[in-house]
């Protein structure tokens, strides 16, 4: 009867005292970054400016995000492709007023191993011939999008605005 005891002590022992310090991904370490956009006034560039109702979809999936009231957004960029498009659906609550601009960016991946706990991480690298490509829809209803300025070609942290966008 005493065997049981101390065999379910010695696996308890044998079990804890294999978890290493890495098994768990610590919130602080760095993942792979989203591209940081921020928005700006067409008439004044310096001055940021807020998008209202602003949906962002990337193209061929089924979900989206919504922005309202900020100068500065998030969008993930696909790690298994060299490219990524996105619908930016300005006023995209009213039919009556939305526009509608399409951009695609252009890059190259580097995966880069974090830890066992965290696994990969993918930086990204903005193709300096092409970075972007904008596009409107089918019906034209002129850019709501007026100007893209790359600020920083690498996307290695989301420390720091990567595109800024002028309306």
């Amino acid at each position: 009867m005493k065997k049981i005891p101390l065999l379910f002590i010695y696996l308890l022992i044998i079990t804890f005292s294999s978890c290493e310090k890495d098994d768990i991904c610590d919130a602080s370490t760095s993942t792979t970054p989203k591209l940081i956009i921020e928005f700006y006034d067409i008439l004044n560039p310096i001055v940021k400016k807020n998008v209202t109702n602003l949906a962002v979809k990337e193209i061929n999936t089924s979900s989206s995000l919504v922005f309202n009231g900020t100068s500065k957004i998030k969008i993930p960029l696909k790690t298994n492709l060299d490219l990524t498009k996105y619908s930016f659906i300005l006023n995209s609550t009213d039919t009556a007023i939305d526009n509608e601009d399409f951009l695609q960016f252009n890059y190259t991946r580097q995966n880069l191993f974090v830890s066992r706990a965290c696994g990969f991480k993918t930086n990204f690298t903005l193709n300096p011939i092409t970075p972007f490509i904008k596009t409107e829809t089918s019906t034209p209803d002129g850019y709501w999008i007026q100007n893209v300025e790359i600020i920083t070609s690498n996307i290695t942290t989301e420390n720091e605005i990567h595109v800024k966008i002028y309306f």
